[in-house]
């Protein structure tokens, strides 16, 4: 969600190289996970952080990789809805939560212990890459008021 009226900075054009450091650095996250997980994660993320411009992208992307909608509907309501998710995609939802919202409580020792018990340690690596990644990716977006419906990032 943003509040700019006034242009702001197009980051891609002003930074490049940090912008296809990130570019590769989300690359890289995204190694040896399924993807519908990976866009699980980046919706969750999006939907947290109020990155419409993410959000719009990865459900979109998700659709198109032939995600049912109705399991897409259920993202921001997953705890209240968890047989549409495996356990594998709940520890990683709840795991983007902890880490997305970390200001809040940090990482419970409990979220992290169910995300170790789906995932072996090179997995765990690139899920926690992949939720960095896409919180990296909302606020480039938020800070730099991206519109909704823009080209992806």
């Amino acid at each position: 969600m943003t509040n700019a009226t006034a242009p702001r900075v197009d980051f891609a054009a002003a930074a490049p190289k940090a912008f296809k450091a990130l570019i590769g650095f989300d690359a890289s996250a995204r190694e040896s996970l399924d993807p519908a997980l990976v866009e699980l994660i980046q919706i969750r993320s999006s939907q947290l952080n109020g990155c419409a411009y993410c959000l719009h992208t990865h459900v979109s992307d998700a659709r198109r990789a032939g995600e049912d909608d109705l399991r897409l509907h259920m993202v921001a309501v997953w705890r209240g809805t968890e047989h549409y998710f495996s356990p594998k995609e709940q520890a990683a939802l709840a795991l983007t939560e902890a880490v997305t919202l970390i200001s809040v409580g940090g990482v419970p020792d409990e979220v992290y212990a169910q995300a170790a018990a789906e995932f072996d340690n090179t997995e765990l690596a690139h899920v926690l890459a992949a939720i960095f990644s896409i919180n990296t990716w909302n606020r480039v977006a938020v800070s730099t008021a991206k519109a909704a419906c823009a080209d992806k990032h």
